[in-house]
């Protein structure tokens, strides 16, 4: 069942993205070599809290920390630990908080200290598979044309999307109706509603799509060993143009045209 949230739903899920963007921000800038990914999860559980709110992975289906980070060829679901982060890696950090009793979840990958000319084409191009897709999350559409908007902008590009692993509503909960996949699959066709809130995440591959997950039973790692990218956003279709719930007060709501 697809849950259309209310004026007064939105009332309380707008801060809960807002927050997640703005802890999102903050990571991304305390990131830098040397670190280890557990510093990083622990960053950002201690900002989570600073800002009143709680992690929504930490304990989802046993998941053992507060962020999911994954690394170069690690697509996503990536676990803290004592892995050292180096000059030229890329790093998919994907937050999910609970505040008010809504989910903000949002992703961003992003370099450390810099990178190559491939990892940065790959950032550059997921990123843009998000604005495709969020433009198309029109009233009206379906999901379909979300998925069409993403897989099209990141083929025509040369990279490929993952099949295994979509994007999805959240409210409430982290993971509610519909999916919302990041390549065309008829199976997902539902007609975008106002009060819909969805998490659309493009996950691509420098290489091939194939996945597999890791023998820890979180973590998914490219079959090839090709570097993957990872960004998301929280957005509500209105009666107009969408609006994105996971960007921090301090910037619009609102996708800029290209």
């Amino acid at each position: 069942m697809i849950i259309l949230k209310s004026e007064r739903d939105l009332e309380l899920m707008r801060p809960a993205g807002m927050l997640a963007g703005s802890v999102l921000d903050e990571i991304a800038a305390f990131i830098k070599p040397g670190l280890t990914t557990r510093q990083v999860d622990e960053f950002a559980a201690a900002r989570i809290k600073a800002h009143g709110a709680k992690s929504a992975f930490l304990g989802y289906r046993k998941y053992p920390c507060h962020t999911c980070i994954s690394v170069n060829d690690e697509v996503v679901h990536g676990l803290a630990g004592g892995r050292e982060l180096r000059f030229g890696d890329i790093v998919s950090v994907d937050v999910g908080v609970v505040h008010n009793g809504f989910v903000g979840d949002t992703a961003r990958t992003v370099a450390v200290g810099g990178c190559g000319v491939l990892a940065q084409r790959l950032m550059d191009v997921t990123e843009r598979a998000l604005q495709e897709g969020i433009a198309a999350a029109l009233p009206g559409n379906r999901v379909t044309h979300i998925s069409r908007a993403v897989q099209k902008y990141v083929e025509d590009n040369g990279f490929s999307v993952v099949r295994e692993f979509v994007g999805h509503g959240v409210g409430r909960s982290m993971h509610e109706e519909p999916q919302v996949p990041n390549f065309v699959d008829p199976k997902s066709n539902q007609k975008l509603r106002p009060g819909m809130t969805l998490a659309i995440e493009p996950m691509v591959n420098a290489g091939q799509p194939g996945v597999k997950i890791l023998k820890d039973g979180w973590t998914v790692v490219t079959q090839d060993g090709s570097l993957s990218a990872h960004f998301e956003h929280t957005v509500l279709i209105t009666e107009g143009e969408p609006e994105i719930l996971t960007w921090p007060e301090k910037k619009p709501s609102r996708l800029k045209a290209a």
